[in-house]
């Protein structure tokens, strides 16, 4: 992941340091969600980098229902922010209401926080409906001074949305997800290798790929892992990557026999 560009470090930095004594303060009084609220639009702005007047809003209806609040960029709604009052312990049903409203329009991020948890779940657009949990911080436990801190805080950021950095840190989880691991470990370009070894430690022995891809699935994953919405998601998505790459080398391929320009066949 790129790193934080030093303007944007350093205005999360202060902002980190002014509102984690703001956020224990809050948590000491448990005061209630519509100060939380409050809180929430102020480090949307001072830490996160949004217009409050513009690209934060609390009036977004979906359904004749208002969400707590919403962040728009360019006039687009990017993400739902459902606000729970701060010495509230999130949990995933806080969070389904806001997940209803997202997939009516269209939006892949929901942002559930009570100012100090703040969680992003990512919608799978499935039947039905589910998300996933991608990422969970503890904002009074961030460590200004460690990177790895500051780089998920960018992900939040106006300037990190914008170079969809959170969209690019969910690949990445999901590529190492048990989901994505059990669909490529079933891949034809895996099998062959584990063939060749098994084949090497015993010559006299013919195994082939599907085989292997049998025992695989029947004795050695996990069914979880094979099985429902996420499994289908990852091996889709091996499907795509392989067919992108095998059209790259075909286009590749084409280009190298076709004769250059100005050149006489025959």
């Amino acid at each position: 992941m790129a790193g934080v560009p030093k303007r944007v470090s350093e205005r999360i930095v202060a902002g980190v340091k002014r509102y984690q004594p703001i956020l224990s303060g809050a948590r000491s009084r448990d005061v209630g969600e519509a100060d939380t609220v409050t809180i929430i639009k102020d480090m949307l702005a001072d830490v996160f980098g949004y217009d409050k007047y513009t690209d934060v809003t609390s009036e977004h209806s979906i359904r004749g229902t208002f969400c707590d609040l919403a962040i728009k960029i360019d006039g687009q709604l990017q993400t739902l922010i459902e606000v729970k009052a701060i010495g509230l312990d999130l949990k995933d049903s806080h969070v389904k209401q806001a997940i209803d409203y997202a997939a009516n329009q269209g939006v892949d991020w929901v942002l559930l926080t009570n100012g100090i948890t703040w969680r992003i779940y990512r919608l799978i657009f499935a039947k039905p409906i589910d998300f996933e949990l991608v990422l969970e911080l503890d904002f009074c436990a961030v460590n200004t001074r460690s990177d790895a801190d500051l780089e998920l805080l960018y992900l939040l950021c106006k300037e990190g949305w914008q170079r969809s950095m959170l969209g690019e840190y969910h690949n990445q989880k999901q590529a190492l997800s048990r989901f994505f691991i059990s669909a490529m470990l079933q891949t034809d370009p895996v099998l062959d290798v584990v063939r060749k070894e098994l084949r090497r430690m015993s010559p006299d022995v013919r195994i082939d790929n599907q085989q292997i891809r049998d025992v695989l699935v029947g004795e050695v994953l996990k069914r979880e892992v094979l099985e429902g919405d996420k499994a289908e998601e990852a091996r889709k998505k091996l499907a795509r990557s392989a067919a992108k790459v095998a059209k790259a080398k075909a286009a590749k391929s084409l280009a190298f026999v076709e004769p250059a320009e100005g050149t006489v066949s025959g």
